[in-house]
């Protein structure tokens, strides 16, 4: 493990793990001094940091690499279409946006002022 370059996550999954065991009382792997300890104010993730720093930690990363393969790229084929099959086609879309917003139609100044009406008469009869 001597010399091994962790990245960031990696060095924090590492030392939260071995943070919580040193956590949950664990022995430590590493000889460190009382005066030295109580100035970390035994703090378990900066004496796991320690113990990762000096390599005594038997953990070790798997870093799996992808499978690497060989195949030759496919040219995607496109359509040719003539320019009256692209208007047809834009005059269905034209069509169905025009479907959906009749769904979806725009709130009217007065649709507004009628629901405003129908609360106030419904809070009226419930009073």
């Amino acid at each position: 493990m001597a010399g091994e370059k962790f990245t960031k996550y990696e060095r924090a999954r590492i030392l939260g793990a071995r943070a919580l065991q040193i956590a949950m009382n664990a022995p430590l792997l590493i000889k460190i001094k009382d005066e030295d300890l109580e100035k970390i104010n035994y703090d378990a993730l900066k004496i796991a940091e320690i113990e990762l720093d000096s390599d005594v930690l038997p953990i070790s990363i798997k870093k799996p690499f992808p499978e690497r393969k060989e195949e030759e790229l496919k040219r995607v084929k496109e359509r040719k279409m003539s320019d009256e099959e692209k208007e047809e086609l834009e005059l269905k879309e034209e069509e169905n946006i025009i479907k959906d917003a009749e769904i979806m139609e725009l709130a009217s100044p007065e649709d507004e002022r009628e629901d405003e009406l129908d609360f106030e008469e419904k809070l009226e009869e419930q009073e």
